[in-house]
């Protein structure tokens, strides 16, 4: 019998559902009372009410309507407890999506259910679903610190050879120095004068015209020292007005924007593309990197000032030919 047949809500509902001949033949009124009895008491559902009570389904929601009871949409039927089983399953799609960072369709196959059913299952259990594609954060590639410390920064190996090593491009391997605050050499010919490395997240958060952008929009510092993922749980969200200060009015690259809000570059490339903002052709340094090089950390009428870098055995001082002017009209290279 039923859970909640014990309840004096209706004498018909107690005999049909029990399987005792009623007393007399119910009228539509009845049948009313009973489907209402059945769904709201006893949490039938249509299909169910029909099997019991020798109706189709359509005819069951017409009774439900006659006794004014409300139906929920379909697929929004009543909770069901989860089996130990079920529970079980679920323990191990969370480890293998969290802990073995398994995607849905690796775990669909060991699982045996559909992808659909492994998402809802992991969004049921409160785990944060990963991006995917190739604005995917969580699942780069990329190469442990102690590695790119001994073998890039102290071997003094190039990042082709160390991806080589470790069978990723070159790319891979300066986005996880990048990362991690390494001192990445600047590409191409040796500088006759000014640096020849940079730890871009620390010089990014030294310009001022970066500085007083992020301070309008409030985004607070967040220190090299992990991945994109590690760095921002949850990337920070990035407005038109902040999209179009930092990448045309301080000359940032979408990678450098990357690694002050959390967003993946592709996912700022499309910020700049919804919002209209005009892309800078591609090749050559940004302004931001151009205006580092030079020693300039400021533009000329914004508070911005030279600075002194040391060159090759004596002080640099940059040429006036090297400033840059940062304005929101002045893409610059």
């Amino acid at each position: 019998m039923p859970p909640g047949l014990d309840v004096p809500c209706c004498s018909h509902a107690r005999q049909a559902i029990s399987g005792l001949p009623p007393a007399s033949a119910p009228t539509r009124d009845d049948l009313a009372e009973l489907a209402a009895h059945s769904y709201v008491c006893l949490g039938m559902s249509t299909y169910r009410i029909g099997e019991v009570i020798g109706l189709s389904r359509q005819q069951v929601r017409r009774l439900l309507a006659r006794a004014e009871v409300p139906v929920r949409p379909r697929g929004a039927g009543r909770p069901r407890q989860r089996t130990a089983r079920q529970r079980t399953l679920d323990e191990l799609m969370v480890s293998l999506y969290v802990d073995y960072r398994q995607n849905l369709s690796e775990i669909s196959a060991l699982a045996g259910v559909p992808q659909r059913t492994v998402r809802d299952r992991l969004r049921a259990q409160s785990v944060r679903m990963r991006t995917r594609g190739r604005m995917n954060r969580e699942d780069r590639r990329t190469i442990p610190a102690e590695v790119l410390e001994e073998l890039y920064v102290a071997a003094g190996l190039s990042a082709a050879d160390v991806g080589e090593l470790f069978g990723v491009s070159r790319h891979v391997v300066l986005r996880a120095a990048h990362d991690l605050g390494l001192p990445v050499r600047i590409g191409g010919p040796e500088p006759a004068h000014g640096p020849s490395e940079i730890e871009l997240i620390d010089a990014l958060y030294a310009e001022p015209l970066v500085q007083r952008a992020l301070s309008r929009h409030g985004i607070a510092r967040h220190p090299a020292g992990g991945s994109i993922s590690q760095r921002f749980p949850v990337p920070l969200p990035v407005s038109r007005e902040l999209a179009e200060e930092l990448y045309v009015g301080c000359g940032l690259a979408a990678r450098h924007i990357e690694l002050l809000t959390g967003q993946p570059a592709h996912t700022v490339f499309r910020l700049l593309k919804a919002h209209d903002i005009p892309r800078r052709t591609a090749g050559g340094r940004t302004p931001f990197m151009r205006r580092w090089r030079a020693g300039v950390i400021g533009a000329p009428g914004a508070g911005g000032q030279r600075l002194q870098r040391p060159g090759r055995g004596e002080g640099y001082q940059a040429p006036r030919s090297a400033t840059f002017a940062c304005t929101r009209s002045g893409h610059g290279g």
